[in-house]
């Protein structure tokens, strides 16, 4: 690891007249961002630390549920308001990494970690996302983990985050701080697709802040399930992984929303298959059609050719826990 300046502005507006200087990164729990800096897989010249800034807090709107940047996993997860409000946020949550990152990991960072992808981390192999244009080792390598959506000839990775996957379903809201004030993204517009570019992960500019995310309030508090597969238990990145969560009203689906991760390099949200559930009966038929829409446009590779029929099973099952089938 290389020797790097760290510095602590006093205020917001003080942290935005630094970051946008090239070799910058921001750091608050640094659960993603020092791993990276000890494979050499980034080297900042400086880290900006933010954790004095005044956004932990959590708390109800007139509109929905507001959560600071940096507020911590763990907090949200055990938080009352989101059990009650947003339990699908709660479950993903906590189906993420393990107790110890929870407790250090934000949730503007988790917004922000990067892939996992083998190739990505190993500087000895090419990577169109660690060194553009040098060639994605992944596409014809060992790529088990790997996406099945919206993937690109210049790679193949998959975005990690499980509390991302629920606040894509949940249409949440990023807001973010510039010098020119702030500015609103909605969650499934925040994280790109790779396209030829798979070095840019999200839209957010270089000199612009994540302050907090906005929940808009909803009726799927007591029909929804986040249901991850994953290889062991406890601190395991998805294979697949479902946000699920309906709008019930005598046995009909009045409402939907589903996404998914572990199969693209942002979020997938599965729009398509949710306007297939509305108005169906809340059973397991309706629920294998809408998977069986959900898997159009899907592509396999050599080694993850399994998720074509791992993830319409995840989606289906999802459904069932979360309408009380299971």
């Amino acid at each position: 690891m290389k020797q790097f300046q760290f510095v602590r502005p006093a205020t917001q507006q003080s942290v935005l007249e630094v970051i946008n200087k090239p070799g910058t990164k921001i750091i608050a729990g640094g659960t993603n961002l020092v791993d990276l800096m000890k494979r050499g897989v980034t080297a900042p010249d400086k880290l900006v630390d933010i954790n004095h800034l005044p956004l932990k807090g959590i708390a109800a709107t007139k509109t929905g549920l507001h959560i600071g940047a940096l507020a911590l996993n763990s907090t949200v997860s055990e938080d009352k308001t989101v059990i009650a409000k947003q339990p699908l946020l709660s479950m993903a949550l906590k189906a993420g990494a393990s107790p110890q990152l929870r407790n250090m990991a934000t949730v503007g960072g988790n917004m922000m970690q990067r892939t996992r992808c083998t190739y990505f981390y190993d500087t000895t192999m090419p990577c169109n996302k660690r060194e553009p244009g040098s060639g994605c080792g992944a596409m014809e390598g060992y790529n088990r983990m790997h996406a099945i959506f919206g993937a690109s000839d210049k790679c193949i990775a998959v975005h990690p985050s499980d509390m991302c996957v629920a606040l894509a379903a949940l249409d949440a809201i990023v807001i973010v701080a510039g010098k020119k004030g702030e500015r609103r993204i909605p969650f499934t517009e925040f994280h790109r697709l790779p396209g030829d570019h798979p070095e840019s992960d999200n839209h957010l500019a270089t000199d612009e802040l994540i302050i907090g995310v906005e929940i808009p309030d909803n009726n799927f508090a007591k029909n929804s399930y986040y249901l991850k597969v994953r290889d062991r238990q406890s601190y395991a990145f998805a294979l697949v992984s479902v946000a699920a969560a309906l709008e019930i009203e005598n046995g009909t689906i009045k409402n939907a929303r589903l996404a998914m991760g572990g199969v693209a390099h942002k979020p997938w949200r599965l729009n398509d298959a949710e306007k297939a559930l509305i108005g169906k009966p809340a059973n397991e038929e309706s629920f294998k059609q809408a998977a069986a829409i959900a898997m159009q446009g899907a592509k396999a590779y050599e080694y993850n050719s399994f998720k074509l029929k791992l993830a319409p099973a995840t989606i289906t099952e999802a459904l069932k826990h979360a309408s009380g089938l299971v």
